[in-house]
C-alpha cells in the first residue's frame, strides 16, 4: 500500500508545545481579567443544528458555515431521489445535513441563554474561549478554523458594562505587555443622527461604509464613493465638518451637539458616549487612549448603541479587538427584548503583535522549569523521592530515565528549553549534595535538595 503524505486540511493549522504555552498566556491573561470583573465562562458544542444557525448572518454567511452530512447512509434511508438531487441545493440540504460547525459564539450565546433563562442570574455576564469554523477561502491571516474570545453582558442596557468592557481591554492588553494602543469608540445613534441631518435615513449603510474606510482611502476617496452612491455635494459639505472632527473626545462631543441638534436620536448617542467617558474618568485607564472616532462603523446592521475598536500603534495591524451594544440578540430564539454589550479579543493578532515586539516573556514558553539527570539506576532510585518534594512544591520537573549518556540529557534539556538541571552521580548520592545547574548562565553550584526547593521556588 502507497504511504500517504500526511497534511492537514487547507486553512488549518497545527501548533508546537512553543506556540501552546504562548497561546495559552495570552488566553489565561486574558481570562484571568473577565473573572476579576466578574464574567463566568460557559463552552458550547462545536456543533449547532444549522437551523440554528442559518439566516443570522446574511446569504454571503450563510454560503460560509460547514454542513456536517448526516450519519448513516442516509442516500439509502428515503427521502432523496432524483427530483430532490437535481433540485437547487437550498432543497437538498436539510435531507442531507442536518447539523454545523459553529460559525461564531455570538449565536450559539444567543441559543444557550435563552434555552438557560430560568436558571441564568440577569445581567448574564459570560466568556468564552472556543475554535469556530468558516468555509473562507484561506490566505494570510485567514484561517478556516480559529478562535474567538468574547465576553458578553446580557439583560441590562446599563451603560457602565460599556465603561467595564473599556477598562478589560485597557487591563487585559497592558498585562500582556502593550503599551501604546487605541480604543476607539463610537455610537450607532450618533451615525444614525447624521444621516438624519442630511435627510439620508434610507442610505445610512452606504454613508458609513464609505466613511468607515477615512483611514484607508482618504476623504478624496470617501467623497468620491458618496458620489457614486448618489450622495450630492451639499450633503458632502455638511458631512465634511463631522467626519474631519478633531480635538479632544469633549471637543468632538461639543461639536456634534451642534451638528445633531435637529436629530434627538444623534443627541442620545452622544449622551451615552458622555456617559461612558465619565465613568472612565472616574476609573482611569493604565496605558490605552480612549477616542471617539465617528467614522468608526463595523457591523452597523448588528449593533444599536456604542461601538468599540481596538488597535495598536506599536505594528502595522488591523484591529485587534471590537463589539458594541445589540439590542435583541435572543429575540431569533422568541424571547425578545433582551439588549446586551459584548467585545472580542483577536487572539491570532494579538499573538502576531506580541510576537513581533518580543513581548512574551521567557517563562511563557517553559513547560518544565527543572530536569533530574542520573548515570544508572541507582542514581534513578535516590531521584525519584526527589522527584516527587519537587513536585509536591509546584516546581515542574522531570527525570530523564537512566541509561542515556549524561551528553544526551542535557541537550534534551536545551532542546527544550528547561532552564536548570539536577546531576545524580555517586558522589552526590554519598554527600547529598546534588549538582544543580543553571542551563543559561552556565553555572553550576553543589547544593541540597532543600536549598534546590527554595532556589527554584
Amino acid at each position: 500500500m502507497a504511504s500517504i503524505k500526511p497534511s492537514v486540511p487547507k486553512g488549518t493549522r497545527d501548533f508546537s508545545p512553543a506556540e501552546m504555552a504562548k497561546r495559552n498566556f495570552i488566553f489565561d491573561t486574558i481570562k484571568g481579567v473577565f473573572r476579576k470583573y466578574g464574567y463566568q465562562q460557559i463552552e458550547t458544542p462545536a456543533m449547532e443544528k444549522l437551523s440554528t444557525l442559518t439566516g443570522k448572518y446574511g446569504d454571503e454567511g450563510d454560503k460560509l458555515i460547514f454542513k456536517i452530512l448526516n450519519n448513516g447512509d442516509f442516500l439509502a434511508d428515503g427521502g432523496i431521489n432524483e427530483s430532490n438531487i437535481t433540485a437547487d441545493s437550498k432543497r437538498l440540504l436539510p435531507l442531507i445535513a442536518e447539523k454545523a460547525l459553529r460559525y461564531d459564539l455570538t449565536v450559539p450565546f444567543a441559543r444557550y441563554v435563552v434555552m438557560h433563562q430560568n436558571e441564568i442570574a440577569f445581567p448574564f455576564k459570560r466568556f468564552q474561549v472556543q475554535p469556530v469554523w468558516r468555509a473562507d477561502r484561506p490566505q494570510k491571516g485567514r484561517y478556516r478554523e480559529f478562535y474567538q474570545c468574547d465576553a458578553d453582558v446580557v439583560g441590562s442596557d446599563s451603560l457602565l458594562n460599556e465603561a467595564e468592557f473599556v477598562m478589560i481591554y485597557d487591563e487585559a492588553l497592558s498585562k500582556l505587555g502593550l503599551k501604546d494602543f487605541t480604543i476607539k469608540i463610537n455610537n450607532r445613534k450618533i451615525l444614525s443622527g447624521i444621516a438624519q441631518v442630511i435627510d439620508k435615513n434610507d442610505n445610512i449603510i452606504d454613508l458609513t461604509v464609505a466613511i468607515d474606510k477615512l483611514d484607508k482611502i482618504g476623504l478624496d476617496g470617501v467623497i468620491k464613493e458618496l458620489l457614486e452612491k448618489g450622495f450630492t455635494t451639499h450633503d458632502i459639505e455638511q458631512l465634511k465638518p463631522i467626519i474631519l472632527l478633531e480635538g479632544t473626545n469633549d471637543a468632538k462631543l461639543a461639536s456634534l451637539r451642534d451638528a445633531l441638534s435637529e436629530s434627538p436620536t444623534g443627541l442620545k448617542g452622544c449622551d451615552e458616549v458622555e456617559s461612558v467617558l465619565n465613568y472612565i474618568a472616574n476609573c482611569p485607564l493604565r496605558t490605552a487612549k480612549l477616542e471617539l472616532d465617528i467614522t468608526l462603523a463595523r457591523g452597523l446592521n448588528y449593533y444599536t448603541g456604542a461601538i468599540f475598536e481596538v488597535k495598536t500603534n506599536e505594528v502595522a495591524m488591523g484591529s485587534i479587538g471590537g463589539g458594541g451594544r445589540y439590542d435583541d440578540l435572543t429575540g431569533m430564539f422568541g424571547l425578545k427584548g433582551l439588549t446586551g454589550v459584548g467585545i472580542s479579543f483577536g487572539a491570532d493578532r494579538i499573538y502576531d503583535v506580541m510576537e513581533e515586539l518580543k513581548l512574551f516573556p521567557e517563562t511563557a514558553g517553559e513547560t518544565t522549569r527543572v530536569l533530574i539527570c542520573c548515570f544508572d539506576a541507582e542514581g534513578e532510585k535516590y531521584a525519584l523521592p526527589l522527584l516527587k518534594r519537587l513536585r509536591d512544591n509546584n516546581i515542574s520537573s522531570e527525570l530523564y530515565p537512566a541509561g542515556a549518556k549524561i551528553k544526551k540529557q542535557l541537550d534534551y534539556a536545551n532542546g527544550k528549553q528547561i532552564p536548570y538541571t539536577i546531576v545524580i552521580g555517586s558522589d552526590e548520592m554519598r554527600s547529598g549534595l546534588l549538582a544543580f545547574k543553571d542551563m543559561n548562565s552556565g553555572v553550576q553550584e553543589k547544593l541540597s535538595a532543600e536549598e534546590i526547593i527554595k532556589r527554584l521556588k
